[in-house]
């Protein structure tokens, strides 16, 4: 960088933690080159850039004649199902051989599914009940929320598409909270997930969830979150260089869009009566709603509102139907495909049109620069399951995909195949590692994942 590019970038320091105020919003910032030190550029450029962590739970398992590649190391080729993410293949990583015992009954009887989502990120046992005294453990999500959390807005971000049931019975004995959340803040309280695209947005700018009435009442977008923060965000481009303005301006206009998108994706609002709550607008299009909460995660990293996020695609045993895939039946329905040739057909189907929402959200975050390198290079992104054959209820050799080199401490491109029942604990712990949170042990963990 020449020293007159420098100096445009740098004529003042901007705090990584800066943001744009104004009519009750508080709108974080994407990362510019204003907020390093002109010795940062000489010494370190991507030392100020942090690292995030996120982990996005898909439902029921995968046909892995489908899903797992062949190959092993760099010389791999991609599966049928995972065949969206070509694009983005060096920037990731394909694990196989990863386990979750306690998502097995070890003498608890049924309930699977439960205990699929239960111990996606705990790696411990559910207590089998269906009342108050649930247990299972905390998730590594929030281990590492609760150690970095401090420096964003956010310390963490659970977003969902389907709404569940904290309290009665949903699987074969166990609560409705084991399959309905993946982040634990403690064994005992779950973290529950937004699911609304308006009020996970409202999250990332200020807007407290107690005054959703509020912003309803006087239709929070009839005016932009931009139009509220518009005389900081002049005062701010003014002062930057060329580069950052036109990283402001392509934020702005991803907001903008964002915006936009929650407006069509409402239902139409109706008068009713005092007494009837208002509608909260959750697409009742999944094709609408997962690309959206998507890209409100990608905003949510842009501007380092939080460095922690879970993202449930479906809750533990959904039954979900996907009529715009012309599958015929409901998603659990058909993981009990019992080797059907048309049931597995339809299933694949599934796990092909969700595994190409995430390659989108990937490239996405490719597309975003970030210091010397994108906001995926910055990212770690675990996307799987913890069933791998849902027809057998299998919760060993997992389908696990891991996209971002995590600021570069992971070597993406390949595929590694691990022994057979090593614990996915021993990943978190490596993962936590990353994120400058490590602990000693983990869920079931015998000890860090090597060759990451």
């Amino acid at each position: 960088m020449s020293s007159t590019t420098r100096r445009n970038v740098t004529n003042f320091q901007l705090a990584r933690r800066n943001f744009m105020r104004g009519a009750g919003v508080v709108m974080g910032l994407p990362w510019l080159e204003a907020m390093m030190s002109s010795t940062s550029f000489a010494a370190a450029p991507t030392a100020a850039v942090p690292t995030r962590m996120a982990f996005v739970f898909f439902a029921n398992g995968a046909i892995m004649k489908d899903w797992t590649v062949k190959g092993e190391g760099k010389d791999f080729e991609l599966s049928k199902t995972l065949s969206s993410l070509a694009p983005v293949k060096d920037d990731c990583l394909f694990l196989s051989g990863l386990t979750h015992d306690k998502a097995r009954a070890n003498g608890d009887g049924g309930g699977d599914h439960a205990r699929n989502s239960a111990s996606f990120l705990t790696a411990s046992q559910p207590r089998k009940t269906g009342g108050a005294d649930i247990q299972v453990g905390i998730s590594v999500d929030q281990v590492a929320a609760q150690k970095i959390g401090t420096q964003t807005h956010l310390p963490s971000l659970e977003i969902g598409i389907e709404g569940g049931r904290q309290a009665g019975v949903c699987d074969s004995g166990y609560s409705c909270a084991y399959q309905s959340n993946i982040a634990w803040r403690s064994p005992n309280q779950p973290v529950a997930k937004e699911i609304n695209p308006k009020l996970a947005f409202e999250r990332l700018f200020g807007m407290s969830l107690t005054d959703v009435k509020k912003s309803q009442d006087r239709d929070f977008y009839r005016t932009s979150i931009l139009d509220a923060v518009s005389e900081d965000a002049s005062k701010l481009s003014g002062r930057l260089g060329r580069t950052d303005r036109q990283k402001l301006d392509e934020y702005f206009t991803s907001v903008r869009e964002i915006e936009q998108r929650i407006g069509r994706a409402a239902p139409q609002k109706r008068q009713l009566p005092p007494e009837f709550d208002i509608p909260q607008g959750v697409p009742a299009d999944v094709d609408a709603h997962i690309p959206l909460m998507y890209d409100i995660l990608t905003l949510a990293f842009q501007t380092d509102s939080t460095r922690v996020a879970t993202f449930m695609l479906a809750n533990g045993g959904s039954n979900r139907t996907y009529s715009h895939l012309n599958v015929k039946g409901a998603h659990h329905q058909l993981s009990h495909h019992r080797d059907e040739a048309d049931k597995v057909a339809d299933l694949q189907k599934i796990d092909q049109y969700l595994a190409k929402e995430f390659a989108r959200f990937v490239k996405k975050l490719k597309s975003i620069p970030e210091g010397e390198g994108t906001l995926l290079d910055h990212s770690m992104i675990l996307y799987g399951s913890g069933i791998s054959d849902a027809n057998r209820h299998r919760h060993e050799d997992l389908p696990i995909v891991i996209a971002g080199k995590a600021s570069g401490q992971l070597q993406t491109g390949r595929h590694l195949v691990y022994e057979k029942e090593t614990p996915m604990a021993n990943l978190y712990l490596s993962m936590l590692d990353r994120m400058g949170t490590p602990v000693d042990a983990f869920g079931d963990s015998t000890g860090r994942l090597t060759n990451l």
